[in-house]
Parts: C-alpha cells; sequence; structure tokens
C-alpha cells in the first residue's frame, strides 16, 4: 500500500497492491498495520457496500454530526466514480474547500475522508459498486449533508451536461452557508 496526500492534506490516496496472473488476482485491501505506519490510526467498525446502476449517480454530500461523526475509507470494486471530499471544519485553512479524485476499480485505489468532511461522489460507469468502511456505527440522528449543487462550493461534478440522477433526499439538502458545521479544526 502507498499512501499519499492531496492538496488538503488530511485526505489521502492509498494505492493497493495488486497480484495477477493466469488465474486472477489477490489483493490485501485492507491492513491495519500498514495505514497506522502511514499515519492513519482510525478504528473500523462498519463496513458498507453500495450498488448504483446508473452513470451519472450522485451520492451526497453527506456527513455525521459529533457524537457520531465519521470518517470513511472509499473504495470501488466495479467501475469508477469522482469522489468527492469537502472540508466543512471551522478555522480549517481549507475550509469550504473541495477536493475530488477518481476511484476506480482499474486503478485500485482508495480514498481517505476523515471526520469534519462532507462527502460524496458521481457515479462514471454503469453498475458501480462502492465498498466503504467507516469508523462509526450509522446513526440516523446524527444524518446531515450539502446540496451536491450548491453555487457556493461549484463543484466540477463531471456530468457532461446532463441531469444526474439525485435522491429526494439528496435533493433537500441544504446549501454550505446554511450549514452550522459542528467541525473545528486540529479537534479530533
Amino acid at each position: 500500500m502507498k499512501v499519499a496526500q492531496l492538496k488538503i492534506p488530511d485526505v489521502c490516496i492509498i494505492d493497493l497492491n495488486k497480484s495477477e496472473d493466469d488465474r486472477g488476482f489477490f489483493s490485501e485491501v485492507f491492513n491495519q498495520r500498514s495505514l497506522a505506519s502511514a499515519g492513519l490510526t482510525h478504528v473500523w467498525v462498519q463496513d458498507n457496500h453500495a450498488l448504483s446502476k446508473r452513470a451519472r449517480t450522485v451520492r451526497g454530500l453527506h456527513f455525521q454530526r459529533p457524537p457520531r461523526s465519521q470518517a470513511k475509507l472509499v473504495r470501488v470494486s466495479r467501475g469508477s466514480i469522482f469522489d468527492v471530499a469537502v472540508d466543512i471544519r471551522k478555522g480549517s485553512p481549507f475550509f469550504g474547500e473541495w477536493i475530488a479524485a477518481i476511484i476506480s476499480e482499474k486503478s485500485w485505489n482508495a480514498i481517505l475522508v476523515p471526520e469534519g468532511f462532507a462527502h460524496g461522489y458521481l457515479t462514471l460507469e454503469d453498475n458501480c459498486e462502492v465498498q466503504y468502511k467507516v469508523n462509526d456505527y450509522h446513526a440516523p440522528e446524527c444524518e446531515a449533508g450539502i446540496a451536491w449543487d450548491d453555487p457556493d462550493l461549484a463543484i466540477d461534478w463531471p456530468v457532461g451536461g446532463l441531469e444526474p440522477y439525485v435522491s429526494a433526499k439528496d435533493k433537500t439538502l441544504p446549501r454550505f452557508a446554511e450549514v452550522d458545521s459542528p467541525f473545528s479544526y486540529g479537534e479530533r
């Protein structure tokens, strides 16, 4: 595993090793010791698996409020996604900025989105399967989010001028300016 920080240093891309031969492949997709040696010491408690049947499906921008905030370790086992993290930590030098990366079956990579970030993704292919680990359990009472298409964030979603598929719930999320973030930079 190789870990590389992105422009917003707390968000990391993880390149996973994959050994292939005529039988297929083998890959160690998670190793707590390898991640810890790179300074990523999260303890994962739940695995989630999502299938999006159509390309241009948007999921997000979601986060959980404390005391049940979540870091996410996201990878794609089929297809590809445009993965977005928005820094919502008050006092952060990157507050209100977003970062994106292509996470895909072909690249065999993953992204770490820590607490204090709203997270979402756009599927780039039909039948995308996304798997992610979280470091706290799902808590519906702590669910929150930000509008995926907030013009103040100006996320450059690669939808090619076409309308994406968005859930009814995600269509009602507030704009970034309307969200009182419960996160502060430097707190864990």
